[in-house]
């Protein structure tokens, strides 16, 4: 195992030191010390390689993954997963907003909460989250799946697409265009397959469907209201 401390290394030095695994790889596991809330720490990884970062981190953490599979021992700050496309990204403490944000593939867990705005056009990635989601998670998301173990905030789903939502506990509100839909034997049979992925010990059975109305898919002046 590679181990870089960033009071004695940069997060620059870190990220070239990952990103030079896409080319020759010749280290797959890394643990990153004293991170102490920096930001952009494991952007743009591009290799199969387990990163474990030992502490909370700042904004964008693990942004852009490709294949990676990174572990923070801690809190995230804004935009952990950012645009993934592949890969797995874990956060062992809670999350703050736009979690998983414009995420195209992978699998995102927190472990904890999740603030405002988690999932937000999220367009193929899988959350799951074991605590509860702020207000406005999943805005206008297009594919993919969230899954709150929790309670959910305001405004649940506005605009969305086809991302398909389960939620455990309660909704303080759904958005525009998001609605409550039956829970069929093959949503049940995803939910355990997300549950399963992410390691998370719930009866899927438990959970509620949310999904689109699809009335806000082409503009019609009847729902101007809406927009």
């Amino acid at each position: 195992m590679k181990t870089i401390n960033l009071t004695e290394q940069s997060v620059r030095d870190l990220n070239q030191a990952l990103h030079d695994q896409a080319i020759e790889c010749t280290e797959r596991e890394w643990e990153v010390l004293e991170p102490k809330g920096q930001h952009n720490i494991a952007c743009g990884l591009d290799q199969n390689i387990s990163v474990d970062i030992k502490g909370p981190t700042g904004y964008y953490c693990a942004g852009m993954n490709k294949k990676a599979h990174v572990t923070i021992h801690g809190n995230a700050g804004q935009g952990v997963a950012e645009n993934m496309m592949s890969g797995t990204v874990r956060v062992k403490g809670d999350a703050s907003q736009a979690a998983g944000a414009t995420a195209h593939g992978g699998l995102l867990v927190i472990e904890g909460n999740a603030a405002a705005r988690c999932g937000i056009s999220m367009k193929g990635v899988d959350i799951v989250v074991k605590g509860n989601v702020g207000h406005m998670s999943c805005f206008m998301g297009q594919a993919g799946a969230l899954v709150v173990c929790g309670d959910a905030g305001d405004a649940l789903g506005d605009s969305l697409y086809e991302t398909h939502i389960y939620v455990k506990g309660e909704v303080k509100s759904l958005g525009a265009d998001c609605i409550q839909k039956e829970m069929r034997e093959e949503h049940i049979e995803e939910l355990t397959e997300l549950l399963n992925r992410a390691g998370v010990d719930e009866d899927p059975t438990a959970f509620k469907r949310y999904g689109s109305a699809r009335q806000l898919y082409n503009f019609k002046v009847d729902n101007t209201s809406a927009y």
